[in-house]
């Protein structure tokens, strides 16, 4: 008899869901991650599957076609209950597209209350009055002030959120978080005798992120971070595992493909440089003029590559990315540096790499969509929320280890920590 899908997840980028993948697996939920929506059944049985969309910063309508689509197929599964994966730094707009997708989903569920909180205390985000803070810093502080396509301006969540939402949002606060899970229930039922149906949750603790997965058992859809994840699996009486799923083996080159411009995956680009690795930048405004990055990206490297792992990147500081962005547009500057950068994925693929680390969730997207990778397998953990994974695909069907990595995330070595970590 086929056991019932425990969780159904909808991730709006593809390293967010691998860290969703990664945090359910470490929770001891057998996770399968699609990429897109599948056109069958998953190919293997699981406690959670997590959808990997690229929905984050597309246009809102589209986003929730998306997102419903992941939703239909999921509930196909048998999904009890259903996560809305967002960015542990709110990324979105005053347009959305948390909000627009997020009440998409509770009125096709017919769910009139969900619980919000991107907090992540392991990797330094924490939510207290409804302000969300990167390490000591309010967001609106943070390298976050100046992303290129979701600059967050305003640490307040709560306004936020309301800004792109039909419904009244409150707010779940620390007291009554830290007072444990009836504390969370009578103010949830609180919140729902004022007419509010979502709510932004505090949490500075990965005890508090354990109170609020206990509180929303039962709910038909809970919207967060990965760091919430930690507290669903005990909804259905798993034991959490710290060993990670054993990978398949692979034999070939190393390479690092990085569009994100945050100020971690910067300074994980010069330490790499400052190590002395083979690393080749490539200019989006040349590329706008005609030339053709990928062939020359592509020839660098296959020289490069028998002597270790190469790095090909687009990462920058935030006045070159507005001047970038000033000369090119915004939406074509991130088009022109997303195709450029997964046809060198693949090329590097084709031409002999077998472990490859992806930094910035819409340059991940971008790649594995090139790469036509349909589903992974998640193994072991490199940094905090950053897993190696294991998938085949037409360059690489003997098998590839790809990392998927958040641009804020992993600390200044990522780089070669990841390729001295066992798979």
């Amino acid at each position: 008899m086929t056991q019932r899908l425990k969780l159904g997840c909808i991730a709006d980028d593809f390293t967010g869901a691998t860290d969703l993948a990664n945090t359910l697996v470490r929770g001891g939920m057998r996770a399968l991650q699609t990429i897109g929506v599948p056109a069958a059944a998953p190919l293997a049985q699981a406690d959670a599957i997590v959808v990997a969309l690229k929905s984050r910063t597309v246009p809102a309508d589209d986003a929730i076609e998306q997102s419903l689509h992941a939703l239909r197929w999921l509930r196909e599964q048998g999904a009890q209950q259903i996560y809305f994966k967002i960015c542990s730094t709110f990324d979105s707009t005053p347009q959305g597209n948390i909000g627009p997708v997020a009440e998409a989903l509770m009125d096709a569920l017919d769910s009139d209350f969900a619980i919000v909180t991107p907090a992540f205390p392991d990797n330094a985000r924490t939510v207290f009055m409804g302000h969300l803070f990167v390490g000591d810093l309010l967001l609106s502080e943070s390298g976050m002030r100046d992303h290129p396509l979701t600059p967050m301006r305003d640490a307040n969540l709560i306004r936020v959120l309301q800004a792109q939402c039909r419904h009244t949002v409150g707010l779940i606060d620390q007291r009554s978080v830290a007072h444990g899970v009836v504390a969370i229930g009578e103010r949830i039922a609180a919140l729902r005798t004022q007419g509010i149906a979502l709510a932004i949750a505090d949490a500075v603790s990965n005890d508090d992120l354990m109170r609020l997965g206990a509180a929303a058992k039962g709910m038909r859809l809970v919207v967060g971070g990965s760091g919430l994840a930690i507290g669903l699996p005990q909804n259905w009486d798993l034991i959490a595992a710290d060993a990670a799923t054993h990978l398949p083996a692979v034999d070939g080159a190393e390479a690092i493909v990085c569009g994100s411009c945050s100020q971690a995956t910067q300074r994980q680009v010069r330490r790499f440089i400052d190590d002395g690795g083979a690393a080749l930048a490539i200019d989006p405004v040349r590329i706008g003029a005609g030339e053709d990055a990928v062939t020359s990206a592509l020839a660098w490297a296959q020289l490069q590559l028998p002597h270790g792992p190469v790095l090909v990147y687009s990462s920058a500081s935030a006045d070159t990315v507005a001047a970038i962005q000033a000369a090119l547009g915004i939406a074509r500057a991130g088009a022109l540096v997303e195709q450029a950068l997964a046809a060198i994925a693949r090329g590097l693929v084709e031409r002999g790499v077998r472990r490859l680390v992806v930094a910035g969730g819409e340059t991940s997207g971008a790649c594995v969509q090139a790469l036509g990778v349909e589903q992974m397998q998640i193994g072991a953990q490199i940094d905090t929320g950053v897993p190696w994974c294991h998938t085949t695909c037409e360059a690489a069907p003997d098998g590839l280890q790809l990392a998927l990595k958040s641009g804020n995330f992993g600390g200044d070595e990522f780089f070669a920590r990841a390729f001295a970590t066992p798979a």
